[in-house]
């Protein structure tokens, strides 16, 4: 794994999704996947094809976990929507001077916000519709009304406003100071362009291609039983490592703005988490979510009768 990521350092964005921590050590990315409960074959899947791209990348759907590469979708959603995305608007912040309303500055980050309005639309329309539609799929349930392909005919690009607001930059503005600080938001945007474009090749090479096979298969009454949610692995197995550190803190009694300040995250980023540990186990009361934490040895009971 160390190795993997070393030559591609892309790659930390994609471990950071499925929910794999770093310090690896020399362990196999099998070893790794395998302790996080990831799915080896679907991250082997996203990293060739984050590496090598369509041209060159072996497509293989129907060995992917559909349960698995949701859940990495909806975690890259929540990077663009609650970290990358705002990181960059603050930068812009910093870099363009906006006092004026009529000047190219106000006019570029009200652009950027308009994208970012967009963006979302796009991002929280998949996380209510396709991926609810999908968990359905996975649990032998067809909707009449939806199917992947009117989603894929519908499903377009979300970087090219990025590739236009960064020509117009380049082009246009001419800074008057901290023209360091433009170039700094230009790479950034550079970066995101090419993380959004590869994001939204994942869901159209990979993932429609395998919901498509799943389809077919609930449809025939022939769905394997690891198109269930969670892949047929054990319970505990379901949750990423962080999922597993913010059950653990809220059985403890961390409020979430705490759990947030603890994992140097956002407080939206660990309500999404919280959402998805419920919707996954089905549990959602902390009394519940105690009594999981207990039984799959994710908290010491001495640590609940110190908070008692």
């Amino acid at each position: 794994m160390c190795e993997l990521i070393c030559d591609e350092p892309a790659l930390l964005r994609m471990m950071s999704r499925f929910g794999i921590c770093l310090g690896v050590g020399d362990k196999t990315v099998q070893q790794v996947c395998t302790e996080h409960g990831v799915d080896t074959a679907t991250f082997l899947a996203v990293a060739n094809y984050i590496k090598h791209g369509p041209g060159e990348a072996t497509l293989r759907p129907d060995l992917l976990s559909l349960a698995c590469l949701t859940h990495y979708l909806r975690q890259a959603h929540t990077y663009f929507l609650d970290f990358q995305l705002p990181t960059i608007r603050r930068k812009l912040l910093e870099a363009l001077d906006c006092s004026k309303q009529d000047d190219v500055a106000y006019h570029i980050l009200r652009y950027y916000d308009e994208y970012m309005g967009e963006v979302r639309k796009h991002m929280l329309f998949e996380n209510r519709k396709v991926f609810a539609y999908v968990e359905g799929l996975q649990a032998g349930r067809r909707a009449d009304d939806y199917s992947i392909d009117r989603f894929a005919r519908s499903h377009s690009s979300i970087d090219r406003k990025l590739q236009e607001l960064k020509n117009i930059i380049i082009r246009f503005y001419v800074p008057t100071e901290h023209a360091e600080l433009l170039h700094g938001v230009l790479f950034d945007l550079f970066t995101c362009e090419q993380d959004l474009r590869t994001h939204c090749g994942v869901e159209d090479d990979l993932f429609v291609p395998a919901v498509r096979i799943l389809e077919e298969q609930v449809a025939e009454g022939t769905a394997p039983l690891s198109a269930q949610p969670g892949d047929g692995q054990p319970e505990n197995a379901m949750l990423s490592e962080r999922e597993r550190e913010i059950v653990h803190k809220v059985v403890c009694g961390l409020s979430n703005k705490q759990i947030a300040e603890s994992l140097f995250i956002s407080l939206n980023t660990v309500l999404t988490h919280r959402k998805n540990i419920a919707r996954k186990l089905d549990i959602h009361s902390v009394a519940g979510l105690t009594i999981y934490a207990i039984v799959n040895k994710l908290v010491d009971i001495n640590e609940l009768d110190t908070k008692g």
